[in-house]
């Protein structure tokens, strides 16, 4: 079965750490693009940031350098790392393959002190 499946999500204090983590299988999914997308409370779903197949990232929207993705061939994994969290980074994170039009279940990020 071709899936992505979301993990690492929690609730985290504003300042502090988060690396999400996006599992693939049945697919090898270094050979697509992988997205990661936020969807805040009350907002439309955005794209956050992707890495393609050779591993260049691109970034979108006002995120200043706090997150940083990154692939992990050997584990067929592509992770979020989500530093100097803040309250508006509150909300579900999906990671996407476009290629292949499969999206995974989400998980919930919540910033609160």
């Amino acid at each position: 079965q071709v899936q992505l499946v979301e993990s690492g999500g929690g609730l985290v204090q504003p300042g502090g750490s988060l690396r999400l983590s996006c599992a693939a299988s049945g697919f090898t999914l270094r050979s697509y693009t992988i997205q990661w997308y936020h969807k805040a409370p009350g907002k439309e779903r955005e794209l956050v940031a992707r890495i393609n197949e050779r591993g260049y990232t691109a970034y979108l929207g006002p995120l200043e350098g706090r997150f940083t993705i990154s692939k992990d061939n050997a584990a067929n994994a592509v992770y979020l790392q989500m530093n100097d969290v803040r309250p508006e980074d509150t909300g579900v994170y999906t990671c996407n393959a476009p290629g292949l039009a499969i999206w995974g279940q989400g998980t919930q990020v919540t910033v609160s002190s």
